[in-house]
């Protein structure tokens, strides 16, 4: 009887060709995993501010989601430090509506209470997680950041905003809020 089966060259070829394509699998689904859960969150930072002066500091910016879905805004950090939700004020601009000017100066006095209005805008005090929808604007301002003080003047500081999957991050120059 003569017995017959695959050379050992043929063999080897269908192990290395099987492991090539098992390779190829593998790393298809981790780069698809990996896109789908960051390619549609997409948050930019618009018309950021830091000013301070001696009664205080104040940050403020206009917050986008850009992405294709709703988020969960964990912590607003300034210069690496969280600020508490009470120092945290937030406008939901209203769909279909443009904010086309700058983020006004505020007094840092001015920012007390559940609801504080600015530019004719109702603010209202933070106490939670923030949800923002696909395509939704936020305009935030953020009551004495922890480690501001009037000589960080013309130096620049991060602010970043963190959520469920990512942290997004600018930098703004500090300006002073004195008028003259």
């Amino acid at each position: 009887m003569k017995k017959r089966g695959l050379s050992e060259v043929v063999s080897t070829l269908i192990l290395l060709v099987v492991a090539v394509l098992l390779a190829g699998v593998v790393a298809y689904y981790a780069t698809n995993v990996t896109m789908t859960r960051t390619a549609t969150e997409d948050i930019q930072f618009a018309k950021a501010h830091v000013w301070v002066n001696s009664t205080g500091a104040i940050a403020a910016f206009k917050l986008q989601n850009l992405g294709g879905k709703d988020i969960l805004i964990d912590k607003f950090s300034v210069r690496g430090v969280a600020s508490p939700w009470a120092d945290i004020y937030v406008f939901r601009v209203p769909t279909g509506t443009a904010i086309d000017g700058d983020m006004n100066i505020t007094a840092y006095a001015g920012l007390s209470g559940a609801f504080v209005i600015i530019d004719s805008n109702n603010y209202t005090q933070s106490s939670a997680d923030i949800p923002l929808i696909s395509g939704g604007e936020l305009l935030v301002y953020i009551v004495d950041p922890d480690n501001i003080q009037l000589d960080d003047i013309g130096t620049s500081v991060s602010m970043s905003v963190s959520t469920n999957n990512a942290q997004y991050i600018t930098e703004v120059n500090v300006e002073s809020a004195t008028t003259q």
